[in-house]
This record gives C-alpha cells, sequence and structure tokens, in this order.
C-alpha cells in the first residue's frame, strides 16, 4: 500500500467572462455613457451660445432702428435653441444710454418687449406681442439739446416742474411735461427776467424743442406717465402688438 497522501483537487478559477469581466465591461460602458453625455451637453452649451449671440445680433439690428443708437439686448429663461423650431421668443430687454428721440439728446431707455415672433428667421423683421419702455431724460440732457438757448436746467420734483435758466442764467423759465391724450406735452408755468415777461419767440422756441423730444417713441409705444426726477424727467410707456421692421436692402441679418 503507498503512503503518499491523496492528491488534493485544485479549485478552477472563474472562467473568462466572469463576474470580473462583467465588471469590466460595465465599467466601460459606464465610462462611455458619460463620455457622451459630456459631449452631447458640450455640443448643447455651444449651439445655444452661438445661437444666443446671433439672435443678439438681429434684434439688436432691428431695435437700433426705432431708437437710432446703439443698444444691449438681454433674453428671458427660454432656450434659444428652441426659438429655431418655432421662432418665438418669449421677452426681451433692450437697453440703450443715447437715444434718438426727435432731437432730444442723451435718452436712455429700458425696454422690455414681450412675445416676439420672427419672420423669415428675421430678415422678414420681426412681430411683437406687447411693449414697455421706462424713458429718462437728465437735466443735463435736455441743457444739451437746447443748447444755444438755455445755459442751465434744475428739477424740482415736489412741484413737478423744470427750471430752465436762459439768458446767462438771469431769467427763468418754469415748464411742466404733462401727459395730455396719447402724448407729453411741456407748458409753461411762468417766465420772468427781472420781474418782466420774456421774449415769446424766446419762450415757444423752448418749450417746442423739449415737447417734440417727447414724442417720437418706438415702436408704437405711447406715454402712460410723467414725472420730474431729481435728475430730469422720466417717461413710462406702453404699446401693444407692433412689427420690427426687415433689415435693409444689402445687410445680411439672419435669426
Amino acid at each position: 500500500m503507498s503512503s503518499n497522501p491523496p492528491a488534493t483537487a485544485t479549485a478552477p478559477g472563474p472562467p473568462d467572462g466572469g463576474p470580473r469581466g462583467t465588471r469590466n465591461l460595465r465599467r466601460i460602458i459606464l465610462i462611455v455613457g458619460l463620455v457622451l453625455v459630456l459631449i452631447v451637453v458640450g455640443t448643447a452649451v455651444a449651439a445655444e451660445t452661438y445661437y444666443r449671440h446671433r439672435t443678439e445680433r438681429c434684434l439688436a439690428t432691428q431695435v437700433e432702428k426705432d431708437l437710432g443708437s446703439k443698444v444691449s439686448v438681454s433674453f428671458g429663461p427660454k432656450p434659444l435653441l428652441l426659438t429655431a423650431i418655432d421662432h418665438k421668443i418669449q421677452y426681451v430687454n433692450v437697453d440703450s444710454d443715447d437715444a434718438k428721440f426727435g432731437p432730444a439728446v442723451d435718452m436712455k431707455v429700458h425696454a422690455r418687449l414681450n412675445d416676439i415672433t420672427m419672420i423669415d428667421n428675421g430678415r422678414g423683421g420681426g412681430e411683437i406681442g406687447s411693449s414697455s419702455a421706462e424713458a429718462a431724460w437728465s437735466n443735463a440732457g435736455i441743457q444739451q439739446t437746447l443748447s444755444g438757448l438755455v445755459s442751465g436746467v434744475q428739477s424740482d420734483p415736489a412741484a413737478g416742474v423744470l427750471d430752465v435758466k436762459v439768458l446767462g442764467g438771469i431769467a427763468d423759465l418754469i415748464v411742466k411735461p404733462q401727459i395730455v391724450g396719447d402724448r407729453v406735452e411741456v407748458t409753461t408755468q411762468s417766465a420772468n427776467l427781472l420781474g418782466f415777461g420774456l421774449p415769446t419767440d424766446l419762450v415757444d422756441s423752448i418749450v417746442q424743442m423739449m415737447t417734440e423730444s417727447l414724442q417720437s417713441y418706438p415702436l408704437d409705444m405711447k406715454p402712460t406717465e410723467v414725472k420730474v426726477t431729481s435728475d430730469g424727467i422720466s417717461v413710462s410707456l406702453a404699446g401693444g402688438a407692433s412689427k420690427m421692421q426687415p433689415a435693409a436692402d444689402g445687410q445680411s441679418v439672419s435669426c
């Protein structure tokens, strides 16, 4: 009888494709999936940034025609990639530091345009559901507009009037802006030079130019409130449905 101990059977290793192989495969699939997600997200962000910039440029070009000056544009929360599909923009905020309303100088405007539909990707202009704006005309801007006629402008918010200095500051013309119908009118409250009246032509020229500066509003908006502030005149505007004009001939604009 042999004294050698019986041979012990060796346990077989995990077959190929077993638990370890499955874990490796899952890890690879997970990594590939994450990479694909990052690519998709990055592409979407890049596309949104590009389309947002293009739409901003398009709308700025359209609105600048109405305001007569450069504007900055910002959008609502709706992703603008969706605009490429439905051609609709929820709302747009527009700011201008030097809008041209008739002869007015230094007119600052903050406007909101709602429910915008772009026509032919902006080449045909656009339709606006409604709009609102705040326009501020500073004392310095009023003085610049009336350059050559006045030497200074001071506002009195409590009385709701402007004190316009004329004839080198030795005479005062007190005027009051107010809404009459659907327009802003500037009326004379008093005009005197050392207790005497001012020349009618001078007074009429100043009042007429100030009134003209408060008549030309963009996108068919109308004044709803006018008030004298510590630094000039503030006008609230509102408008209903209106249209933005298409790009000029030869000007390439596309939203």
